[in-house]
């Protein structure tokens, strides 16, 4: 289901476009940051909780989590990023990371280090105001990951979660129909939702029992939008997107 990008700057375009506007300036600056890639094996640490960082990470392929840990060992995931996302651009301004940031799949991953960064804030400042504007947002799924994990009752919690990641793989090329990726372990996803892995089992169970999803090798189908959007009591405003809503009509493929 990945969208080709002849250079891998190109998703983060998209990506900025989904949220904002770029000149045409702004686009060929963006295509034009100097970068370094790497392939990442599965549940491997790009940066870890105390350490100092040069550089931010895009996205190109696979998923990566932001989470902190526990003395016990336990964890607590925070985020999902997917293709297109620039996780760590807070490093830019903070002098230590408070949390990690790893792979959830086998990832290929674009570095861009901060003096390059700069330097295109330096001649393009009007960048500055959309990454600023991207961070913003990614805080905003953090305060209805909150509300979540919060007030929602486990259903609507998974339902929620759903949602988001299926609009924000759209808005990235990278849905079909109402299908899209959802690689991380059952356990992954208890982890970032506040359940056990057999509460979270059990919620599954009721979503597929009333024809709302599927959850199958990694693949998310949603079998009908509004009613699971009904359930998580789900309003997209949160993710800030500059495209159009999901059609109620829209069907289901599989994939």
């Amino acid at each position: 289901m990945p969208t080709p990008y002849s250079t891998p700057m190109e998703l983060l375009a998209r990506k900025l476009d989904s949220c904002a506007r770029l000149s045409d300036a702004d686009r060929a600056a963006i295509l034009g940051l100097a970068h370094t890639v790497r392939v990442l094996p599965a549940r491997h640490d790009i940066v870890r909780f105390g350490e100092r960082s040069n550089q931010s990470c895009l996205v190109l392929q696979g998923w990566v989590s932001r989470y902190a840990a526990l003395s016990e060992g336990e964890r607590q995931i925070l985020s999902f990023y997917i293709a297109g996302d620039m996780p760590d651009l807070q490093s830019l301004h903070l002098d230590r990371m408070d949390h990690h940031l790893a792979t959830l799949t086998t990832c290929t991953i674009a570095f861009v280090t901060h003096d390059e960064l700069h330097r295109v804030f330096r001649q393009h400042p009007n960048l500055i105001g959309i990454l600023w504007r991207d961070t913003l947002i990614d805080a905003a799924h953090y305060r209805e990951r909150i509300t979540s994990l919060g007030r929602r009752q486990a259903l609507g919690r998974v339902a929620h979660l759903f949602c988001e990641l299926y609009l924000r793989q759209r808005a990235m090329g990278l849905t079909s129909g109402l299908s899209c990726p959802l690689p991380p372990k059952q356990s992954e996803l208890a982890d970032a939702l506040g359940l056990t892995s057999v509460h979270l089992n059990r919620v599954l169970r009721t979503l597929r029992t009333r024809r709302l999803v599927t959850l199958n090798g990694g693949l998310l189908t949603i079998e009908d939008w509004d009613e699971l959007a009904a359930v998580a009591e789900f309003d997209p405003t949160f993710l800030h997107q500059t495209v159009e809503g999901v059609p109620a009509s829209e069907p289901a493929e599989t994939v």
